[in-house]
């Protein structure tokens, strides 16, 4: 396994950490630490709790899970990199997870949609880039996307199909981390952190809970999403630069926010989403999806092994702030006025919401060490499952890097 592997023997200077935060970021932070031999806590107020994802406003639990690596549209830097390790570490992770009883429901398959010429030849760009790089890409003409039912949106004009691309259940992630994790020694609290400052003797960090107890650990990883900002407001005058230097700028992060839907759709189109694609060199096509389907910037998500077997999710909107738009709800349920009448006679079975951090001024992720010992992995607004184990990855380096 790869070096940031699990089944191997406990790290021979093990470290005490502190993980603020139980999304997917802070989740993979807090199993691949655990499961590497660290003694770690993790602490969220959402822990053990009854919340759904109804009703949830964190960003993991209002995800759709959908990974888009091979088709981000830049092929180098490190955005680039780090989708290229994720898509890596989750196959990896799940086969850890499924060797003990925790599989993780994974459905390879992604169809990005052109909505018109200009972006069809954007799409032809990546796809002799990706062909270079090795990567299975293909891209599917009109007749091939008309060939496939049910109907795609009528104003699309071509297509580009990656494999290796797909959408993971992110409350099956989640679960399947904290469980695992906690088989292997992980101590998680519910409760909410108020403050956060450096131990007052020796090396480390201390975080004081709302309930006014003060815990510490050697290290301290900050995964709390939106909510990294307020408590990290206080230490301004302490933060270092990544490199040890002087003090960065101020962390910015503001909410984005997202909604989703789950609808049921009829079972004759649920049998046609179902059915044999084409397949990847699109010859001998047949009716069928071949996994999720992206049109601008929405993802049909389909979903079968929910109850019922006919359902599908649709999302998510971005929205500036944290109030949800009755507007964007529109347009997301109308497909951005491309819906074709089968979407659109769709029985809504619930909607849900989330805020997702988005940095100011800054590239998302935020993957910094601000000073000795204190790790920020917070920023990921649109990419949270999808970049959680290159994150993770980030953060174990960091921490097994230390003297």
């Amino acid at each position: 396994m790869s070096a940031s592997g699990t089944d191997r023997s406990p790290t021979p200077s093990s470290r005490t950490v502190i993980v603020v935060g139980g999304g997917i970021v802070g989740l993979s932070c807090a199993w691949l630490l655990q499961r590497r031999g660290h003694r770690v806590l993790l602490i969220d107020p959402v822990l053990g709790s009854e919340s759904s994802q109804d009703t949830a406003t964190g960003a993991s639990r209002a995800a759709l899970g959908v990974l888009m690596g091979q088709v981000f549209h830049r092929s180098h830097g490190r955005g680039w990199q780090l989708r290229q390790r994720s898509l890596e570490l989750w196959k990896s992770w799940n086969q850890s997870l499924a060797s003990r009883g925790r599989p993780i429901a994974h459905r390879s398959g992604l169809l990005l949609l052109a909505q018109d010429g200009p972006d069809l030849e954007r799409q032809q760009t990546l796809l002799a880039d990706r062909q270079r790089l090795g990567l299975p890409l293909s891209a599917w003409s009109l007749d091939q996307l008309n060939a496939m039912a049910p109907p795609l949106p009528a104003q699309a004009v071509g297509g580009l199909f990656s494999p290796e691309d797909g959408q993971i259940d992110p409350l099956q992630a989640l679960e399947a981390l904290h469980s695992d994790a906690a088989a292997a020694g992980l101590t998680s609290l519910s409760e909410s952190v108020t403050n956060l400052e450096p131990r007052r003797r020796g090396i480390g960090w201390q975080v004081r809970l709302q309930d006014g107890r003060v815990l510490e650990a050697e290290w301290l990883v900050l995964a709390a999403g939106i909510g990294s900002q307020s408590l990290l407001a206080g230490l301004e005058g302490q933060r270092e630069s990544g490199s040890g230097g002087r003090a960065g700028p101020p962390l910015r992060l503001e909410p984005v926010l997202g909604q989703a839907l789950e609808l049921e759709v009829e079972a004759s189109v649920a049998q046609a989403i179902g059915q044999a694609a084409p397949d990847h060199n699109g010859s001998d096509a047949t009716p069928g999806w071949p996994g999720v389907v992206v049109w601008h910037g929405l993802c049909l998500v389909p979903r079968p092994d929910l109850p019922g077997g006919r359902r599908l999710w649709l999302g998510s909107s971005l929205e500036p702030g944290s109030e949800p738009s009755p507007e964007a709800l529109q347009g997301l349920r109308t497909l951005a006025g491309a819906a074709p009448d089968w979407l659109l006679r769709a029985r809504v079975v619930r909607q849900w919401q989330g805020l997702r951090p988005r940095p100011v001024g800054r590239p998302a992720p935020l993957l910094e060490c601000l000073a000795p010992g204190l790790l920020l992995a917070s920023g990921h607004y649109r990419n949270g499952v999808l970049l959680a184990p290159a994150s993770a990855e980030w953060v174990m380096q960091q921490v097994e890097a230390s003297p």
